[in-house]
C-alpha cells in the first residue's frame, strides 16, 4: 500500500507544478511599446533622419540590469534576496556575478558572489521598458529628468538608487535598499539617433541646455 501511495504522489506532482506556472499570454497579445515603435517611432525617425529603408531605423537590441551586493561578504543570504528582487523586477531569472579576483581588504575571495545581472530581449525587454518609463521613474524622489549622456555608440545607461521605485517590490518586506544599473543597448549608429529613439518611446530626459 505504501508503494502504491508513493507512486500516486509522484504522478500528482507534475500537475501541481503545472498550476504554479505563470498564465500564458493571449494569442493576440503584444507589448504596448512594440505597437508604439511600429506605428509611431518608425515613421517619426524616418522623417527625422531621412532614412530610405525601414531597416535603417534604429531599434532596441537588449536591456541589461545589474545589482551590486556589496554586503555579500558579510551576509551570504543577501545575494539570494537580490536574486529574488531582480526576478520580480525583470520578469526573468538573473544570473549570479562572482568576483574575479581576491581583495583581502574587502574580505573578498575569488569566485565569491558579489551581485546579479539579467539580459532582457524581445517582449520581456519592451515590457520592462514600459514599466520603467510609465511607473518606476515617475516614483523617483525629486526627479528632474534623466541626464542626456550616451556612450558614443548609441547606448544609454542609468542608475536607479532604490529598487523600491518598482511596484513589484513590497516596501515593507525590503531588508536593504539597493541601487541598480540599467543599460539600454540600441542598434543606433550615433548618440543623436539613440536619443531620438528613446525620446520617442517617452523616456523622460532632462531638457538639453
Amino acid at each position: 500500500m505504501a508503494e502504491k501511495k508513493s507512486k500516486e504522489k509522484k504522478q500528482e506532482k507534475p500537475a501541481a507544478e503545472q498550476k504554479q506556472q505563470p498564465a500564458a499570454r493571449p494569442k493576440d497579445y503584444k507589448p504596448r511599446l512594440i505597437n508604439t515603435y511600429q506605428q509611431e517611432v518608425v515613421p517619426q525617425l524616418k522623417k527625422r533622419f531621412a532614412y530610405k529603408n525601414v531597416m535603417q531605423v534604429p531599434k532596441l537590441e537588449k536591456i541589461v540590469l545589474n545589482f551590486g551586493v556589496g554586503d555579500a561578504t558579510e551576509n551570504a543570504k543577501s545575494v539570494d534576496v537580490a536574486l529574488e528582487e531582480m526576478t520580480k523586477i525583470a520578469g526573468q531569472k538573473p544570473v549570479i556575478r562572482r568576483a574575479k579576483k581576491a581583495i583581502s581588504n574587502f574580505k573578498l575571495r575569488a569566485g565569491m558572489p558579489i551581485g546579479c545581472s539579467v539580459t532582457l530581449r524581445s517582449w520581456t525587454m519592451y515590457e520592462f521598458l514600459d514599466r520603467l518609463i510609465s511607473v518606476a521613474i515617475p516614483r523617483v524622489r525629486d526627479f528632474r529628468g534623466l541626464p542626456v549622456k550616451f556612450d558614443g555608440r548609441g547606448n544609454y545607461s542609468i542608475s536607479v538608487k532604490e529598487q523600491i521605485v518598482f511596484p513589484e517590490i513590497d516596501y515593507d518586506k525590503v531588508e536593504k535598499v539597493r541601487g541598480m544599473n540599467i543599460t539600454i543597448v540600441t542598434t543606433a549608429k550615433t548618440d543623436e539617433e539613440a536619443y531620438e529613439l528613446l525620446a520617442a518611446f517617452g523616456m523622460p530626459f532632462a531638457k538639453k541646455s
